[in-house]
């Protein structure tokens, strides 16, 4: 029989300065070192003790840690806050009366905090249809989202599970190359309740005239049972072109948003084989109408029943009324406010958590399944972001932490300090992930954002402990988004590939 495989070797990134130490911490050991100095040359007790008692205050704040935050990194950010808070930037009410833009007669899209700059543009896909496509001007990137199905994992054998997992790792290193306009990829999925609305409204509108009414009932009931008992589940994926590295191509195209657009379809159409290969079925690239109602059902959980049943009564022949989906211009919340843990949207509130830690130890390629775990209470979400490097880019990064590495081990041996289990694996899976790259292996940079959303205030920590314990029985390490729930709220609970700072920053 054969044995299943299993997965290792994440590696977080050094975010630091120097080391570990952020600029401000850098500053206050350098502060410190000055004080302690600074009575050796004075020759004073009087001046050690006042500088000493401040010198051990700002190591404290530098080298202390706490939830993997140091002292001054929490400092910061509860400044920040505060700052918000005063200004009152953290509380956000809809512009329903806005005025309509004199050039397009319509309002414009009003959605809060970091995603206030995206637009959703509207693009020719090649096959006749319309896609959605959301713009970050400032980032100056272009992202198309599709609804896909996958077959999963947990029912299979394991040759076919190996199967499946190398067939996406080989997608992901098709684009760690120079010259790929790709930056980004994205996989989005929500587990949220079902209430059955969307089925009573299919069995409305298809159910035959002249069915036996006994047959009829006990379909009712059968409905009425197991619908509110089910699950719903949705997986995005999200594909991010960079307008800076696809330049000559949308030049070549057209320039502009018409170039980006047509050189983003060209590359969404080149992906569709990498992507049956992977075992992932394109359900639908969706359209500007589709990337609003992603958008809308993240901030208000509730809308989801009405947009289901209006989406299915769509769906019947001769159906004239309005189209699915939900116009880009009313898919924000009408009410947002951050809050130092909590981000409270419309009528439900939500958390957000950073994986801080993967799995130290082998992994099976289910690990994960406990994340999405049906809860009636809350409904979940998780994004991977994926951002592949170019080779010269990896052995830049690779180079540089496998020197840290050894120039830490050999100082390490210099002063006779001890050598721990953990430091020893750390050079050891550097200097092989550098000789996976040599062999022609891809290196991408990785994070996973979980958010749970509840509806009733009371439910939300019990639905917090319980994604903890999820992620604990996944071998995760969670960190709650303190002081940027907004921000992982965008990242986490909406399928637009928000992507990863240049260097990963604690929350």
């Amino acid at each position: 029989m054969t044995q299943p495989i299993t997965y290792s070797g994440w590696q977080s990134e050094n975010s630091g300065f120097i080391g570990r130490l952020s600029g401000a911490g850098f500053a206050l050991v350098a502060v410190a070192c000055a004080l302690l100095l600074l009575p050796v040359n004075l020759a004073s007790w009087s001046a050690a003790a006042l500088c000493v008692p401040v010198a051990v205050l700002l190591l404290l704040l530098a080298l202390g840690r706490v939830s993997g935050l140091s002292a001054d990194e929490w400092i910061l950010l509860a400044v920040r806050h505060q700052i918000a808070v005063a200004r009152k930037q953290n509380v956000f009410v809809s512009g329903a009366l806005a005025p309509r833009s004199s050039r397009t007669g319509q309002q414009p899209m009003d959605l809060p905090g970091t995603l206030a700059r995206i637009r959703i543009l509207e693009a020719p896909d090649g096959l006749g249809g319309a896609l959605g496509i959301a713009h970050d001007p400032v980032a100056g990137t272009y992202t198309a989202v599709a609804r896909v199905s996958f077959p999963g994992l947990a029912l299979i054998d394991t040759e076919k599970q190996a199967a499946r997992v190398a067939a996406w790792a080989a997608l992901l290193r098709s684009f760690c190359t120079e010259d790929s306009p790709v930056v980004r990829l994205a996989v989005h999925q929500r587990c949220l309740p079902d209430d059955g609305a969307a089925l009573r409204s299919w069995t409305a509108h298809h159910i035959a005239a002249d069915a036996p009414p006994a047959a009829v009932n006990a379909l009712s009931d059968l409905m009425e049972g197991a619908g509110p008992a089910a699950t719903a589940r949705e997986t995005y994926l999200s594909i991010t072109l960079s307008a800076a590295r696809a330049r000559l191509a949308i030049k070549g195209a057209g320039g502009g948003q018409v170039g980006a657009a047509a050189v983003l379809v060209r590359e969404l159409h080149a992906l569709s084989g990498a992507l049956s290969t992977a075992s992932l079925q394109v359900v639908e690239w969706l359209s500007p109408r589709k990337v609003a109602q992603t958008v809308r059902t993240a901030f208000d959980p509730d809308a989801h029943v009405s947009l289901a049943t209006s989406n299915a009564a769509a769906q019947t022949p001769g159906w004239h009324g309005t189209e699915e989906g939900v116009d880009p211009s009313l898919a924000g919340p009408a009410a947002a406010e951050t809050g130092w843990g909590t981000y409270r949207h419309d009528g439900a509130w939500t958390v957000t958590y950073q994986v801080r830690t993967w799995p130290q130890a082998q992994a099976y390629a289910t690990f994960l399944q406990p994340l999405l775990r049906p809860r009636r209470n809350a409904r979940r979400s998780m994004s991977m972001v994926y951002e592949p490097l170019g080779p010269r880019r990896a052995r830049q990064e690779l180079a540089k932490e496998k020197s840290k590495r050894s120039s830490a081990r050999y100082l390490r041996a210099k002063t006779g300090r001890d050598e721990s289990e953990d430091e020893r694996r750390e050079v050891t899976l550097a200097r092989s992930q550098d000789a996976a790259r040599a062999a022609g292996q891809g290196v991408v940079r990785m994070t996973a954002v979980l958010s749970v959303t509840v509806t009733d205030l009371e439910e939300l920590e019990t639905a917090c402990a319980e994604m903890q314990a999820d992620a604990a029985a996944a071998g995760l390490e969670l960190r709650r988004m303190w002081g940027a729930q907004d921000v992982g709220f965008a990242a986490g609970a909406l399928p637009l590939g928000q992507g990863l700072p240049d260097r990963r920053v604690g929350f």
